[in-house]
C-alpha cells in the first residue's frame, strides 16, 4: 500500500497525503483499518502524512510508546494535541485526502487555511477479507426505557425549536438508540453501520445494506420509513423541498456535506441525539447496574484466583483468556467491550496495549499488572480497569498508586454542582499526583453508553472537556501514572450522576475490590478511608451471592 499512496502523490502532482483511521462511518473501531495495514499502528485513534520524502504519525498520548514501537523505525511520531500538522509541515504544500474520510471540523483542525487541500477518491486495495452481514436486532422499550416514537418526539421538538427542516444522522450509535436496534458490524459495540434523514413530518429514509434490515421492518413498520441502500443519500436529497439541514460536524463526511450544501442550507452541525442519549433514564441505569454485579462477580472471580495462583506459567494473554472464561458463564454476557488490556512490567506503562505474539509477556511477582478490560451485557457496557500487585512493593510504587487511588476518590466524591464540567474535575483528579511532579497524559473520564460504545460523548472528564454534568449521565472514573519501560498504575470505575435531594452525586457501578496490598494508608485521611471502607463494604453486599465461600471470604477480608 505504501507503493499505492507514493503513485498516488506523484500522479496527482502533489507533494503529499493523508490517511486517517476511521472508514466512512468514523467509528472509533472499524473492522477495515487501512491505517494498520500500512504503519502497523493498531491504536484506536490515529492519522499518518506521507510526504514524497518523509512520513508522519500523529497519534495521542495514550498510543505515544505504543506508536514509536509498532511504527517508530519508518514514521516520525507526533503527539497531539500538542504537535498538528501544521506545526511540521511547509505552508502552501498540497495535500491530497478522500473527502469520504473526512470531516471538515477534522481537516480545518489538522490544517487550518495554509495549505491546498486536493480532494481524491481512491480505494485501497484491502487484504482484508469481505465481513459477513449482521442483521439489525429489535431491543424492547422495556429494555430501553422509552418506544422510538417518544424519541423521535423528542427529536422533532428540538428540530421545531431550531427552525431545522431536515437532519441528517450519520453515526450509526445515534441511529441505534433512536430507533431502538442494534447490530454487530463493529468488533466490541452493538452498533450497526447505517445513516438516516428524518424531516420535520417524522418521515424517515434510512440507508444501510438491503440485506441487513428484515430483522426490523416489523417493529419499524408503524414509521413513516423508507429503506434504501447504503451511500444513496443523493436519491433521498432529489425528493426533498428545499429548506434548513442539520449535519453532525464529527461524522458527515466532506463528500456528504457538499451534496446537502449544494441544495440545502446547513444551519446547525451538532446531532441533538449525543445530548438526548448521554441522559440515561431509569431503565437504562437499572440494567447497567445489573450488568456491573454480574460483571464484578466475574472480575472479583478472576482476581481470587489470580492473586492466590502460581503465577509463573501465566502470560499476558493467558490472563486475559482466563478472564474471558469467568465473563463467559454468566448466560447474559455477550462479547467483550474492548479488546481487553493486560499489561504486565513495563507493558502496563503502555497506555491502550493490546498484547500480540511478540510483546506477550510472562507474569512475574515483582512486576505489576494493569488490567482493563469490559464487557456487553443483555443490556448494559462495562469497562473496569485494577492494578494488580503479586509480591510485596516498594514504598515508592505504594505511595505512586495512593495518589492514584486519592485522585479516584476525589472524583468519586465531587461536588458536581459546584465543579460543573469535566474540565474542573479533572484538576481534582490530578491535584495529588501534581502536587510532587506526576501526571498522567489521557483524560480521567469518558462518557459511556448503555448497550451502546464503551466511550460515548459529548460528557467526560478530561482538560478540554467543558459540557455541563448532568443526572443520568454515565462516565468512567480512571486517574493513573505511567513509567516507561516500568509500570502502569489506574484504577477505573464506571459511575452515573444521580440526583439526591438537590444534589447531584456520582454513584459507582463497577461492583470490583480494590488492591488494598498497594495502598499506603499513612496518606488516607479519615474521609478516604471511610470512603474505601464503604465501597469495599457495597462491593461485598452487591456481589458476595455470586462467590463461592473461599471467594467470599477472601472479599470480606479486604472491607
Amino acid at each position: 500500500m505504501s507503493f499505492e499512496i507514493k503513485n498516488l502523490i506523484i500522479s496527482n502532482n502533489l507533494d503529499g497525503y493523508i490517511l486517517p483511521k476511521n472508514d466512512n462511518y468514523f467509528t472509533e473501531y472499524s473492522k477495515t483499518n487501512n491505517l494498520k495495514s500500512i504503519t502497523n499502528f493498531s491504536g484506536s485513534v490515529g492519522f499518518a502524512i506521507f510526504l514524497r520524502k518523509k512520513k508522519y504519525l500523529f497519534v495521542d498520548g495514550r498510543y505515544t510508546i505504543q506508536a514509536e514501537k509498532q511504527s517508530g523505525t519508518k514514521f516520525e511520531i507526533c503527539e497531539i494535541p500538542y504537535v498538528w500538522p501544521k506545526n511540521v509541515l511547509e505552508k502552501k504544500i498540497k495535500i491530497g485526502f478522500d473527502p469520504n474520510l473526512f470531516t471538515w471540523e477534522t481537516l480545518i483542525k489538522y490544517f487550518g487555511s495554509d495549505y491546498k487541500l486536493i480532494p481524491l477518491n481512491f480505494k485501497f486495495k484491502s487484504k482484508e477479507k469481505s465481513s459477513n452481514v449482521f442483521p439489525f436486532y429489535e431491543i424492547k422499550s422495556d429494555i430501553a426505557g422509552e418506544t422510538t416514537k417518544q424519541k423521535i418526539n423528542k427529536l422533532i421538538k428540538i428540530m421545531i425549536k431550531r427552525k431545522i427542516d431536515y437532519i441528517y444522522v450519520s453515526a450509526g450509535e445515534n441511529i441505534c438508540w433512536l430507533l431502538n436496534i442494534r447490530g454487530k458490524d463493529l468488533p466490541n459495540s452493538p452498533v450497526a453501520n447505517c445513516k438516516l434523514v428524518l424531516t420535520k413530518q417524522r418521515k424517515i429514509y434510512f440507508f444501510s445494506k438491503k440485506n441487513k434490515i428484515n430483522n426490523i421492518k416489523l417493529s419499524l413498520k408503524k414509521l413513516k420509513i423508507f429503506f434504501l441502500e447504503e451511500n444513496n443519500i443523493l436519491r433521498c436529497l432529489n425528493d426533498l423541498r428545499r429548506g434548513n439541514f442539520c449535519i453532525d460536524s464529527k461524522t458527515c463526511s466532506i463528500f456528504e456535506e457538499s451534496l446537502i450544501n449544494y441544495k440545502f442550507k446547513i444551519t446547525e452541525r451538532d446531532d441533538p441525539i449525543y445530548n438526548l442519549k448521554s441522559l440515561k433514564n431509569k431503565t437504562e441505569i437499572t440494567n447497567m447496574i445489573k450488568a456491573h454485579i454480574e460483571d464484578g462477580a466475574a472480575l472479583t472471580k478472576f482476581l481470587y484466583w489470580v492473586k492466590n495462583n502460581k503465577i509463573y506459567n501465566l502470560t499476558e494473554q493467558k490472563i486475559e483468556k482466563k478472564l474471558e472464561s469467568f465473563r463467559k458463564k454468566n448466560v447474559n454476557y455477550l462479547y467483550p467491550s474492548f479488546d481487553t488490556i493486560a499489561g504486565s512490567g513495563p507493558n502496563g506503562a503502555i497506555i491502550h496495549y493490546r498484547s500480540d505474539r511478540f510483546s506477550n509477556r510472562n507474569l512475574k511477582y515483582k512486576d505489576l499488572l494493569l488490567l482493563d478490560s469490559g464487557g456487553q451485557y443483555k443490556w448494559g457496557t462495562t469497562d473496569v480497569t485494577r492494578t494488580i500487585c503479586f509480591s510485596k512493593v516498594s514504598s515508592g510504587i505504594k505511595d505512586i498508586f495512593t495518589r492514584v487511588l486519592k485522585g479516584h476518590i476525589a472524583v468519586a466524591q465531587s461536588n458536581i454542582k459546584k465543579e460543573v464540567n469535566g474540565h474542573n474535575i479533572d484538576k481534582i483528579a490530578r491535584k495529588s499526583l501534581n502536587s510532587v511532579g506526576l501526571d498522567y497524559r489521557h483524560g480521567t473520564g469518558h462518557g459511556v453508553g448503555a448497550f451502546l460504545n464503551v466511550h460515548e460523548g459529548p460528557q467526560g472528564i478530561s482538560k478540554n472537556n467543558f459540557v455541563k454534568l448532568k443526572e443520568g449521565m454515565i462516565v468512567s472514573n480512571e486517574p493513573g501514572f505511567y513509567k516507561k519501560n516500568h509500570f502502569g498504575i489506574r484504577i477505573e470505575n464506571l459511575v452515573f450522576i444521580k440526583k439526591i435531594k438537590s444534589k447531584l452525586v456520582f454513584q459507582n457501578l463497577t461492583m470490583a475490590p480494590i488492591d488494598k496490598d498497594l495502598i499506603n494508608y499513612k496518606m488516607l485521611n479519615k474521609e478516604e478511608k471511610k470512603y474505601l471502607f464503604k465501597y469495599h463494604f457495597d462491593v461485598y453486599k452487591n456481589i458476595s451471592p455470586y462467590l463461592n465461600n473461599n471467594e467470599r471470604r477472601w472479599l470480606a477480608g479486604l472491607i
